[in-house]
């Protein structure tokens, strides 16, 4: 997922009766007349009014998350929000047996004449926390697919280049299997591929020294004694327990530390390598690849509770992950530090590594030691969606003044702010503040045919400040259906969001220097659909921010004055923007919020 994105615009070419090609600069006119049917016709366009209102979101619900957030956002705007992760552990695999051996077959090797069967005395060697960074999909990070992510690339456009200046082009490394990022060393006889990796990371924002790499953060993990219920009692445990991002469980529902300390941001993979075998003497199987770990936070737990549930081996604690859930009820993640990273806890994993006595029977029946592992989930994927839960807790800091003021008014505003997560979101009316009827109705009787009908969002730059990461995107959607408002057949040019939904637009419009200027969202089918209809109500809209258009799901968010449904990709996201409202500001006359209408009619 990204947030902040290069963003490119392809031409929309399509006839319906005129075609018509307007800057967004120029004054509104009439630009065109020709025939229809004979009869004369002229092109004219017109500015309605719209009316915003901003809400504040007191919390939204924080499980059953695509990702979840984990760190400190600092927001010129906005202020400082604080994400914290809180997380069931599940068993792999139910029952487990450590070793070879169950337990019940340990307690009676004394008894049988089995000489393999012996107390096994497992003890933990390491546990590993390992949760993968999002990384940016193939055809988002390497253009020219010469193997170098664009980050990287001295030209990310041209295959044929050499980013390391060793004589060598990118792509020919790439079939080389060579590292197209390393010089190449005259006499090297490393095995094919056998470098790690780098990959461009996505969705870290924060203080450039720790997301670069050259500076650590502080990474804390405690155990969790909360039990979160999977099913509502309240709904008579038929449904999945719901959990808000306003719960906290730190300090209070937190024990043990099991990892305080720091971690380095790497976008090189992990490489794990073979094991030498002595009998080919003539190969060296160690510096053949074994197997690739992506980046990501890895730190080592403390083994003592782990020893724990190594000992339960053969006990009902184990059995089962219900009866699992009651002994080990998760763990709690925090960072102090000025970074925020948006993590997939489904690909999250704890592996503990362990040892074990054993019986050597090709060698004399020697007793030796042995090694095993053991994989435990944080969530998992299932048949009808996530497995387990955890809950993302996001404490914000008091808005300043400034945004306190328009977010408590219950009159249209002259900014709209729009935050995401526990953040704001601003409801839309169109052509009057009492969603009439009117407006449209004149309209049909003037039997114009409307050809494109625009919501204009001018972005306040002064307002967001030079270090804003400003949304990719804008999100409109019923607020009674909670329906989107762009049509879901509409067609996809490629397979990011970017892509996507490319008539409904509502990406954001930059200037030379990078900064945006404004977000546009076409609502022409809307608006026909209102006029086409009479008796179909004009209601209010709602506008938020977006992580994936492509993904219009809703849930349930907790306003001070009760429930609204919202986006759950505007809730996983950490950004924020201030946009010009509906009432105008002296100086700016220009820059309030409009629904800009082309239409076509007959003389």
């Amino acid at each position: 997922m990204n947030f902040l994105k290069r963003i490119t615009f392809p031409v929309l070419a399509g006839i319906l009766f005129v075609s018509v090609f307007v800057a967004c600069e120029e004054e509104l006119t009439t630009i065109g007349d020709g025939l229809i049917g004979g009869e004369l016709f002229t092109t004219d366009a017109k500015d309605y009014p719209v009316f915003a209102y901003n809400k504040k979101v007191k919390a939204v619900q924080a499980n059953k998350l695509s990702v979840y957030q984990l760190g400190v956002f600092n927001d010129h705007v906005f202020g400082k929000t604080e994400a914290q992760i809180t997380s069931q552990i599940q068993l792999s695999k139910v029952d487990p047996t450590f070793g070879l051996f169950s337990k019940e077959v340990e307690d009676e090797s004394g008894t049988d004449d089995k000489v393999t069967t012996i107390e096994e005395n497992e003890e933990v060697e390491k546990v590993t926390l390992f949760i993968p960074y999002l990384i940016r999909s193939s055809t988002q990070r390497d253009r020219d697919n010469d193997g170098v992510d664009d980050l990287f690339d001295s030209e990310p456009d041209n295959a044929e280049n050499d980013s390391d200046g060793d004589g060598v082009s990118n792509i020919q490394e790439k079939a080389n299997g060579t590292d197209p990022l390393v010089k190449n060393v005259e006499g090297d006889t490393s095995p094919k591929n056998s470098f790690a990796k780098k990959y461009q990371l996505d969705s870290i924002y924060g203080n450039s020294d720790i997301v670069e790499g050259k500076s650590p953060f502080d990474l804390k993990v405690k155990r969790l004694t909360f039990f979160l219920r999977d099913l509502d009692p309240n709904a008579n445990f038929e449904e999945s327990q719901m959990y808000f991002s306003h719960q906290e469980f730190a300090p209070d529902f937190v024990s043990s530390v099991l990892y305080d300390g720091a971690v380095t941001i790497s976008s090189l993979e992990t490489l794990i390598k073979k094991e030498d075998d002595p009998e080919t003497t003539d190969v060296d199987e160690s510096l053949e690849v074994a197997s690739r770990i992506a980046p990501g936070i890895s730190v080592e737990l403390d083994k003592a509770l782990f020893q724990e549930i190594l000992n339960k081996e053969g006990t009902s604690d184990i059995l089962n992950q219900d009866n699992f859930k009651h002994f080990f009820r998760g763990i709690h993640l925090s960072i102090s530090d000025d970074i925020l990273i948006l993590l997939d806890l489904v690909r999250a994993r704890i592996t503990m590594d362990y040892t074990y006595r054993k019986i050597d029977t090709s060698d004399g029946d020697k007793e030796i030691e042995a090694k095993g592992s053991y994989v435990f989930n944080l969530l998992s994927r299932g048949a009808t969606g996530t497995v387990g839960n955890a809950i993302n807790t996001l404490v914000n800091e008091e808005y300043p003044i400034t945004v306190k003021d328009e977010l408590e008014t219950t009159e249209d505003v002259s900014r709209i702010y729009l935050k995401g997560g526990a953040g704001t979101y601003a409801e839309i009316k169109l052509f009057d503040a009492g969603n009439g009827r009117e407006i449209l109705d004149q309209i049909k009787s003037n039997k114009w045919i409307i050809n494109e009908a625009n919501l204009v969002f001018n972005i306040d730059q002064d307002a967001l400040g030079s270090e804003a990461i400003e949304p990719g995107r804008l999100y409109l959607y019923n607020s009674e259906t909670n329906e989107p408002i762009f049509g879901r057949f509409e067609g996809v040019d490629d397979k990011s969001e970017y892509g996507s939904f490319l008539n409904y637009d509502g990406r954001i419009v930059k200037s030379s220097d990078g900064k945006g200027t404004k977000y546009k969202i076409r609502i022409t089918e809307y608006i026909n659909d209102l006029i086409a209809d009479s008796d179909k109500e004009n209601v209010t809209l709602r506008l938020t921010l977006t992580s994936d258009i492509r993904v219009p799901v809703v849930f349930t968010a907790l306003l001070e004055e009760g429930e609204v449904k919202l986006p759950v990709m505007s809730g996983i996201n950490p950004l924020g923007t201030v946009l010009f409202g509906s009432k105008e500001i002296s100086g700016k006359e220009g820059e309030k919020l409009k629904l800009e209408i082309f239409y076509t009619t007959a003389n």
